[in-house]
């Protein structure tokens, strides 16, 4: 079992601060920049960075539909980890100035990938898909803070 990787990142025109209050607002901006591909979104506990534990579903593919129920953290300034406790996944947001006015958004997702050939496939293929997910959630945080 080989761990896959998925890497995403945007510049976006807004200060660091903004977009890390953005994307640490689970109980309200986060949802609103969520594509087609999550569902059942809720806050159980929290709602702002750490300490808050929210759920959804994210489907990668149409047959594929992860139930995720996250721990969030916060391990140092401009990072949020989003921990699963239902799989291996990990989802670290980093965000750090890029310029004037602007900062730079790495979102890079982890988890302990099947063995053998549906392995092989997973590590092929899932980073690219779930790639094209977070690319449509930068698009939104820049939509919602570059206002």
């Amino acid at each position: 079992m080989a761990q896959v990787e998925a890497t995403t990142e945007r510049v976006v025109a807004a200060d660091a601060e903004t977009v890390f209050d953005a994307l640490a607002d689970y109980s309200g901006t986060r949802a609103k920049l969520l594509p087609e591909h999550f569902s059942e979104y809720e806050v159980r506990e929290g709602g702002d960075g750490e300490g808050t534990l929210v759920h959804w579903k994210l489907q990668a593919t149409s047959k594929r539909v992860r139930d995720c129920l996250l721990e969030v953290t916060e391990p140092t300034d401009g990072e949020l980890v989003e921990k699963d406790r239902n799989s291996s996944m990990v989802t670290v947001w980093r965000v750090t100035p890029a310029g004037e006015g602007k900062s730079r958004v790495v979102v890079t997702t982890t988890w302990t990938g099947a063995s053998g050939i549906g392995g092989f496939f997973e590590r092929t293929f899932a980073p690219k898909g779930l790639g094209r997910i977070y690319d449509a959630v930068l698009a939104k945080l820049a939509a919602e803070v570059e206002k």
